[in-house]
This record gives structure tokens, sequence and C-alpha cells, in this order.
């Protein structure tokens, strides 16, 4: 042990680096610019999140609004809502192919993912069951790289031959999160192992719903609730890290199992796609902690022992608040804050869906008060998307797949995107300030 210490000490006085050294080298630190604005590394057609503007050098914020393929989101889900109907599968159209399909092409779009969502022979029982993980997430990166071998044509990087990848990947991610977490229940938690056929005739949200619950049994509104989130979480530009992730791996000239595997574990990590775990964590202890959840005045004081690191968990952040890019408002959020209020009244949660409120209002007061800041910040779509989750049944394992089989779309496109129109290898540079050494014999050191 006290040699694993040593060497522990050695690595990281080793990998130290003076934080001052990048602003001599003018080094974008997790490619930001010193405002906080994104490096510009790429062109895209897909996706568009906007959440400022530049006005004479300076950022000013305004209200958020979210893009596919040039088309509000808001505009695609008003409409759906409208005529009583799914979204996902419409936005999944729209984002692979760049344009809104007729009635009879969604029918038909709609038709082949259902028909494809069953797994190949054999791979549930021989890659899921018998290889079980604690982590969904985990099994999920590791299902998509052997489906690599059920593949005909892997290597083929042809538009073709990656749409029909693409599109089957999409297809399956549901079916494969499902028999992953029933594995993990079963071989881990020691529960019956309960295994349902994908229904083919029914949206992406349906089967979700269908495949994780034993009795397979849901509400009209518990399939809309969540058929919004994953319209929500479909897209959201080319610089998020998992989206960005698959196209560095895309430009690399890879395989697509192997490029979208990049982006699953990239959505793995808290900062990403876990971060609404984290907002449910400290909604658990916000509960705990503040008697009155009625009470501003006691809500706010100890949303600032949050912000000081006295409360929480000591990291003195206030999960599920603010964002890269959206300023004032985040409209993912926004749409699945105000749909959250139909399902917090049919499971008799309203008082807990008006705790969130009150947060959601008290937060940028506090951290202005607290931080002494002007900077405007807004709830994101994690500050309400795990509370969704918990009213739909759905256990915290499952938060980040579930975001992964909406976000698998994105991922899609965006490396149809790479394959067609990038054509180099993404190759930063890492500017190297380790001074130069002599070698030293052994005998002398």
């Amino acid at each position: 042990m006290d040699g694993a210490k040593d060497y522990l000490s050695r690595i990281t006085g080793n990998d130290y680096i003076d934080i001052g050294l990048y602003n001599r080298y003018n080094v974008k630190r997790g490619l930001r610019n010193a405002d906080g604005t994104g490096v510009l590394v790429g062109l895209t057609r897909i996706g568009d999140v906007h959440g400022y503007i530049i006005d004479e050098g300076e950022k000013v914020p305004i209200e958020g609004k979210l893009f596919y393929r040039g088309i509000d989101v808001e505009q695609i889900v008003a409409a759906a809502a409208r005529e009583n109907r799914f979204c996902f599968e419409e936005i999944i159209y729209l984002l692979m192919f760049g344009q809104l399909p007729g009635r009879t092409q969604l029918e038909e779009f709609s038709a082949l993912l259902g028909n494809s969502r069953a797994l190949p022979k054999n791979f549930a029982e021989d890659s899921i069951m018998k290889l079980p993980s604690r982590d969904i997430m985990n099994k999920l990166a590791r299902s998509v790289l052997t489906l690599y071998s059920y593949d005909e044509d892997p290597e083929n990087q042809s538009p073709e031959n990656v749409l029909r990848q693409c599109l089957e990947l999409v297809a399956r991610f549901p079916t494969i999160v499902a028999y992953s977490y029933m594995a993990k229940k079963h071989y881990f938690d020691h529960e019956s192992l309960i295994i349902h056929l994908p229904e083919p005739g029914c949206s992406c949200a349906e089967a979700m719903l269908s495949l994780i619950r034993p009795d397979q049994k849901f509400s009209r509104l518990e399939a809309e609730i969540l058929d919004l989130a994953l319209a929500l979480h479909a897209e959201h530009g080319g610089g998020n890290n998992s989206t960005f992730a698959v196209h560095l791996v895309s430009s690399a000239d890879t395989d697509t199992f192997s490029a979208i595997t990049a982006g699953i574990e990239s959505l793995k990590g808290f900062k990403h796609g876990g971060a609404n775990i984290k907002v449910m964590g400290m909604m658990e202890d916000i509960k705990k902690n503040v008697r009155h959840w009625e009470n501003g005045e006691e809500a706010a004081a100890y949303l600032a022992a949050i912000l000081r690191g006295e409360a929480g968990d000591g990291s003195g952040l206030i999960y599920g608040q603010g964002h890269a890019v959206y300023t004032k408002s985040d409209p993912r959020a926004l749409l699945l804050r105000d749909k959250a209020a139909a399902l917090a009244e049919e499971k008799n949660l309203v008082r807990e869906y008006n705790l969130y409120r009150l947060i959601e209002r008290l937060a940028p007061e506090v951290f202005k008060k607290v931080k002494g800041s002007d900077k405007d910040i807004c709830s994101n779509v994690d500050f309400y998307s795990g509370f969704v989750y918990t009213m739909l049944g759905i256990p915290p394992e499952l938060f980040t797949p579930i975001f992964a089989v909406s976000r698998v779309a994105g991922w899609c496109a965006h490396r149809m995107e790479e394959i067609v129109a990038g054509g180099r290898i993404i190759r930063p540079a890492y500017k190297c300030v380790q001074p130069r050494l002599d070698y030293v014999p052994m005998d002398r050191r």
C-alpha cells in the first residue's frame, strides 16, 4: 500500500499543469472561449442551440430556442399535441433525412422502426443475459460493440449502409436498454427475470414503458410525457460532448458501432447524461432539510447554504441550474415542466411538483445574491427530467440509458453528416509544457 501511495503521488505531481500556462498559451480549456462560448470547430445542418446573441462583441442573453433541421422544436411538439399523436418518430425522420415526413411516410417509417426493435437471434441470451452488468450504460455500450459481429457488412462506410446500421441501432436501443435492466434486476438484485417481446406496432415511448414494466401497462399520459422527453433529448447541436465524440471518432473512418459507442461512453458521465441523477439527489436532500416546502424564505436559505458548500453534497452547486448555451430559459425544461404538471396531478404529486417550481424560481435570485454575480441562469432540462422519470416509475439507473435511447437519433444524424461532409480527421493540437530532460543512466538514478 505504501508503494501504491508513492506511485500515486508521482503521477499526480507529474500530471499537474499550472493553470496560468493555459492563459499564457491562449489555450481554450474545454474548447471554450474566455466568455464561455464554444470554440467553433465545425459546421452542421442538423441542430442549433440558441441562447444568446453577440452584440458589438458582448454576449447578450435571450430566451432559449432549440432547432431541429432549422425547425423550432416547440412547433413540432405543439403540432403533435394538437393532433393527439406522438412526435419522437417524426423527429427521428427529420433529423436523419432533413425534412418533415408526410403522413404516409411517417406511418411507413414508424412501422420500419417498430419491426426492427427485435434483437438478432440469440443476441439477448448470449450477449445480455450471460454477461449482465450493474450499470446499464456499460451494458448498452458493450451490446452496441457486439452488434458489429452480427452485422453482415460492418465496415462498409457507404451512406446507404451506414444509414441502414443507424436506423437499426435507433430501433434496437429501447430493447437493449430494457433487457439489460431486466438482467441487472435478476442477476444482481435477485428479482424474477421478466422479458417481454417488443411490440412492433407502437411508438418508441410505448415500447419502452411496455418493455420495462412487468405488467406492460401504462396510461396514455405516461406515454405522451415519455415521448416528449425523448423528443426533447434527441439532438442538441454538434458541440455537446457526446455528439462531438461521435464526430471525432467518425472522422477517423471507423465503423458505425464504434462511433456510436463513443457517444454512449461520453453520455455516461455525470457532467453530461448523468446530471439528472445529481438533481434527484439534491432534491431528496432539500425535501429532508426544508421542513415547509411552501416557505420561500426557508427554501432560499437552504439553497444559499448549498451554494456556500455548507449543505447538500458540499459541491457548492445547485444541480439543474445553468447551461453552457441557454441563459434566460431552456426551452426543453419549459416544455417538460408544463407537461409534468398534468402527470403530477395524475400521480398525486402536486406538492412535490410545486417544490420544483419554487426551487426553479428562487435559484437565480439566490445565485446572484450569494455569488455576487449578474450572470443569467435558468433551470435546464435535467432539473425536471429526473422528476418526470420518477413519476413514471422509472428507476435512477435507467435515467441516462433513456437519454441514450433518444440521443442516438442525433448521434446517427451527425455520423451521417460527418461521413458525407467531413472528409478530414479531427486533430486539434496540444502544447507540451514539459521541460526537456537528459536521460539518466540506471546506475545514477
